[in-house]
This record gives C-alpha cells, structure tokens and sequence, in this order.
C-alpha cells in the first residue's frame, strides 16, 4: 500500500475521500477485522496523525494532532451507538502507533470498569471517575502543563466520555476544561468528548466549543438536526457501535470501526 498517497492529515480534508449522499443501509455490515490487522496492512502512520477508523474507500480517517485547526472533537450520538468504543479504539490504536514521548492520553469516566479490560500501556497516563478528586486534579495538570509545553512535541489527549458529567464538575476543574477546549490543541493537548445525543439540552452551551463534531447513530432527525445534523447526514441510518459519519465540507464521510 501507497502510505505516502493516502496521508494528507489535517482533519478540515481527513482524506482526500470522494463521498456521495449515504444511501440507506439494505443490510447489517460484515463482521470488522480486528484492529491490529488493520493498522498492520496501513503501515506506519506519521508520529502526528491519531487513528479514528476506516473510510468506505478503505482508506484510514485520521487527525492530525500538530495541526490545531479542527479544535476539540466531539462525539455524538444515542445511548449504545458506540461512541465509547470509538475512544477505546483510539486507546488501542495510539498504543500500537506511537510511542509515550510522542502521544499519551487520560480517560475521565462515569463507568471505569469499562476500561479495566483494556490493556494498560505507557501511553495511558490513568483513569479517571467523574466526581473523584483525582479528576480534577488530572485536568488541573493538564492545564497547566499546556501553559508551559512551548517547545514540546509531545501531545496529550483528554478524552472524557460524557460531556454532561464533566460539566459537573467544581469551578475550577470547569474553568480549566474551558480553558483546554479554547486553547488546548494550540498547546498539544486535544479534547476528545462525547455526548449522549437526546441530553443535549443539559450542556447546549457548551457545544459552541466543538467545530469538529463526530456522529455515530442518532435516530430522531431534530436532535440531529440541532447537533449539526442535515436531511444528507442520515445519521439514522448509521450501523450502532460499528459505523460514525462527519462532515467534510459540504459532503458527509463515513467510517466503520476495526474490532478491538
């Protein structure tokens, strides 16, 4: 496979896809080949682009992680649409394809026990309950490493898996994430979030912060809608924990997710 063809990386292009409106789905989608398999027939990714999942052209949607341009990323969608497996992919992707120097992460949760299974790598720096005091503290230090990293190639990513409990949060864990959420990938660290998509009313503020917005399955066409959805996207039509979808200019790009 031609690798140095199919990585232009920034996230505004993904890749260089040609889409058409997404047809209805006629039938379930084949079983995903395992990740590992997947990231082995790519070949080496350059050390900036972070994995997300496969294209319908087969090519790797990625971000790229030294370009700040697409700011936070947001992942929306139902309950059980997939979207903690999309950040458990990431986990999984980033210990096979970069190393702790370059890219490491932190998991702020409501449900830790859903990463116990995971392996725990050198790139994962911990992971956080919503509520305990180690969560703020995590996103104190964030903060402040993200103040001071002038020089540093490394990247950190924050992926909190429910926006709305993090909102919750005290006042100065809140102010700091707003901080990372303006200013964050400027300084090497990405917000990587998701939502339940029915609940978005409860942090509707928020979603200004979030030019980047990823989708996995939402079944009611207003909450789509008012997310960023249009009569095109058919996010209804999305395969639940397998396939995600997101905007590329006027066009909408899908992509299924390797098993883990």
């Amino acid at each position: 496979m031609d690798t140095n063809r199919q990585f232009s990386l920034a996230l505004q292009a993904f890749t260089e896809l040609k889409t058409e409106e997404a047809p209805p789905l006629s039938k379930p989608m084949p079983a995903a080949p395992a990740l590992s398999e997947v990231l082995a027939e790519i070949g080496p990714l350059p050390r900036e682009a972070l994995f997300l999942g496969i294209a319908s052209d087969d090519l790797p949607v990625l971000l790229n992680l030294h370009d700040p341009h697409p700011g936070p990323v947001l992942i929306a969608g139902d309950p059980g649409s997939g979207k903690t497996a999309l950040l458990q992919t990431i986990t999984q992707s980033i210990a096979v394809t970069h190393d702790a120097k370059d890219v490491q992460f932190g998991v702020i949760t409501n449900y830790p026990d859903e990463w116990e299974r995971l392996e725990s790598t050198p790139q994962r720096v911990g992971v956080y309950t919503v509520g305990h005091n180690g969560t703020q503290e995590f996103i104190h230090s964030l903060a402040a490493w993200a103040h001071s990293n002038k020089d540093t190639r490394q990247c950190m990513l924050l992926l909190v898996d429910d926006l709305e409990s993090v909102a919750s949060l005290d006042l100065e864990a809140v102010q700091n994430f707003r901080w990372l959420l303006l200013r964050g990938p400027a300084r090497r660290v990405w917000p990587i979030v998701t939502l339940n998509a029915p609940r978005y009313g409860q942090v509707i503020s928020w979603l200004q912060n979030f030019r980047t917005r990823i989708f996995g399955h939402v079944a009611n066409g207003r909450v789509a809608e008012a997310l960023g959805g249009d009569k095109t996207s058919g996010l209804d039509q999305l395969e639940a924990r397998i396939q995600f979808s997101l905007r590329e200019k006027e066009n909408w790009i899908r992509f299924w997710l390797p098993s883990c």
